[in-house]
């Protein structure tokens, strides 16, 4: 058996470490969005197959013989290419999907179906945080009244696509205490973020609530109808089973 992880997520470095400790034989792969990711504690691939068809060509070279997807939320077009693949070639496939965030007392949030949606809501002449990553800043091309700040991990290779905007560089994770202090000196009066879910980067809707900063919420995209599993323990049980 060789399991294939989809990586790219802190439950994924867990995962890792976790398959590696057992001693199951795994690989896993990293999309080579970030320049320096964390290393893992498996064997790991960086890049992506090659469309459909190179991905298809990887697992019968690697003899992979099931996958664990443990990527973002929102790279649901990876998940459902995997599931498809995998339900062809009767592969056991299984999503790690960690709950969405949920508002508590004193959150201010407006969900959003996309990013173009936020124009809607959003004052003109409002300063707003974009925790959203560089992919898909195009998409706020309809908020040219606010000046925009968008966090990056890495050095950008190019200029902010807009005028009003530019970039924050910084690496996760951040405590509440720094999230509170990036918002204030900044003076951010809405955050907007993708509803990835998780414990380490909540720190910033905490803080947008110690601040009385709204929240523009983008909702998730539909996930592939397979077996999921929501913990690293999950996951690790299920790879133990396949």
């Amino acid at each position: 058996m060789t399991l294939l992880l989809l990586a790219g997520t802190g439950e994924a470095q867990a995962i890792a470490k976790g398959l590696a400790e057992r001693g199951i034989a795994a690989i896993a792969s990293l999309s080579g969005a970030t320049r320096s990711p964390r290393a893992l504690d498996l064997p790991t691939r960086v890049g992506g197959f090659g469309g459909a068809d190179g991905f298809r060509a990887y697992l019968d070279e690697a003899g992979i013989t099931a996958v664990l997807d443990a990527t973002h939320p929102f790279a649901h077009r990876i998940s459902h290419r995997t599931a498809t693949i995998c339900g062809e070639k009767n592969i056991p496939y299984c999503q790690v999907l960690r709950p969405e965030w949920q508002p508590e007392p004193g959150d201010d949030w407006t969900f959003l179906e996309n990013e173009a949606a936020a124009a809607g809501h959003i004052t003109p002449g409002a300063t707003v945080f974009l925790a959203t990553g560089r992919q898909g800043l195009d998409r706020f091309a309809n908020l040219s009244g606010c000046r925009l700040i968008c966090r990056v991990i890495d050095p950008p290779d190019r200029d902010f696509p807009f005028p009003n905007g530019r970039f924050l560089i910084g690496r996760p994770p951040f405590s509440l205490e720094d999230e509170v202090r990036v918002f204030t000196d900044l003076g951010v009066e809405w955050l907007i973020a993708k509803n990835a879910g998780g414990a380490a980067s909540r720190t910033k809707l905490m803080a947008a609530r110690e601040l009385g900063i709204k929240v523009a919420m983008i909702n998730r995209p539909p996930q592939p109808d397979t077996p999921k599993v929501r913990t690293v323990e999950e996951a690790l049980a299920w790879a133990e089973a396949v």
